[in-house]
Parts: C-alpha cells; structure tokens; sequence
C-alpha cells in the first residue's frame, strides 16, 4: 500500500509560478510511475506529467510541455511539479497519483495506470 499526499496549491496571478509536493510514504519500492493529473469541473481528469520511479525518466502531457517540470527527490521519496508562466487555464484541482508495477506494459499518462491517488489540491490562476 501506498499513501500520497499534495501540498503547495494556492492563488496566484497569471504569469506566475507554483511548486506542488507529493510525499509518497509505504512501499514506494513497488512503484512504476508517479504522475500529475488535473481536473476542472467542466473536464475530466487530465494527464499532466508522470516519471518513471526506476529512472526518473518523464513524460509530458503536449500542452504543458515547456512549462511544467516534474522532479524527484528520491531521499524523501517526494515528486514536485513546477508550474510556470501559469494561465487562468490551469485553475484545476492537481492530484498526485502512484502507479504499481505490473506486467503489463504502459505509458504512465492514462488514469487506469494508476493504483493510488491523493486528495487533490487547488490551484486558481487569475487573470
């Protein structure tokens, strides 16, 4: 079992920049990905960023390639997201989601890949 919880959400203004936190406690050996995904009221949960837990390889989702980086701190077994030049587009809730190992294969970006997920925290961009 695996336990993730977020932190960092809050307001801030477009153009500006936010770093979201996940610390992942339990066994963080057994996992493949841990991933990003965010969620409006209007839309359905999308993929924004995962990275592969064996060799932090990542991915991005298109339309936040160049400005969100996903990193780890593997000590802490910590995944952060650093948003830049934040647009009043991504207001959503961000969740922080953990992917097992299995046997089959993929890519880390759809939501079925993933076992675990955290509450969620807020982000508001205002324009």
């Amino acid at each position: 079992q695996v336990q993730v919880v977020e932190s960092g959400g809050g307001l801030v203004q477009a153009g500006d920049s936010l770093r979201l936190s996940c610390a992942a406690s339990g066994r963080t050996s057994s996992l493949k990905y841990m991933g990003w995904f965010r969620q409006t009221p209007r839309k359905e949960r999308e993929f924004v960023a995962r990275i592969r837990w064996s060799d932090s390889s990542t991915y991005y989702a298109d339309s936040m390639k160049g400005r969100f980086t996903i990193s780890r701190n593997n000590a802490e077994s910590t995944l952060d997201l650093q948003m830049n030049s934040l647009k009043p587009e991504d207001t959503a809730i961000y969740y922080c989601a953990a992917a097992k190992i299995r046997s089959t294969w993929s890519t880390g970006s759809r939501l079925d890949d993933y076992d675990y997920w955290g509450q969620g925290t807020q982000v508001t961009v205002s324009s």
